[in-house]
């Protein structure tokens, strides 16, 4: 059962951010991309299709839940905002209404965040965002994925691109709870 379709004006939109392509699948860096999918599934949203160059799905999260649009730019990281940006205008989502997804090295793994707004860390997917919607006041579920014991921009950027290095369960266990965390922000729990 789908809970909608279409590209009409949502409540909220999620970003995930990633490099599109086979060669970052299953990589840190495409954490971001890993939750996108996972909540699509879990509120059965409508089939992708490419917009705002992008794979975009939308829906509700549930029967009389919040109206959801779910975005995969299908650019690289570094050019999410060319995809968000758009997206964002033509839905007609208030800049406090959308969250970003991404993965966060300076966070240990498996340790989650949520904030409005912020710094952006140095994190190029946020920076584009950031120059997209041109303000960085959004939501970001912010997934810690570690870094290597260096600084060396090479060594960081093999640790993120490579494949992750837990195993697929402790993946699966953060991507589910990072969807957790998605769901608190769009729709938390009432008393």
């Amino acid at each position: 059962m789908r809970f909608g379709g279409g590209s009409a004006p949502v409540d909220w939109l999620v970003v995930g951010l990633g490099n599109p392509g086979a060669r970052y699948d299953g990589t840190p860096h495409n954490v971001g991309f890993q939750v996108a999918v996972a909540l699509s599934a879990r509120w059965e949203l409508s089939r992708p299709q490419k917009k705002w160059a992008g794979l975009y799905a939308d829906g509700r999260t549930a029967p009389g839940g919040p109206r959801v649009g779910v975005l995969i730019p299908q650019t690289f990281m570094n050019e999410s905002g060319r995809a968000a940006g758009p997206a964002r205008g033509a839905l007609k989502v208030p800049l406090e209404r959308v969250v970003a997804v991404h993965d966060e090295i300076d966070l240990k793994f498996g340790d989650i965040r949520t904030r409005l707004g912020g710094g952006l860390a140095g994190h190029n997917g946020l920076k584009s965002l950031k120059a997209g919607f041109a303000s960085p006041d959004f939501q970001r579920v912010r997934i810690g994925v570690g870094r290597p014991d260096s600084t060396d921009p090479e060594i960081v950027a093999a640790y993120v691109l490579g494949r992750w290095q837990q195993p697929p369960g402790e993946v699966e266990e953060l991507v589910e709870r990072a969807c957790a965390a998605v769901e608190a922000i769009i729709a938390p729990p009432t008393a």
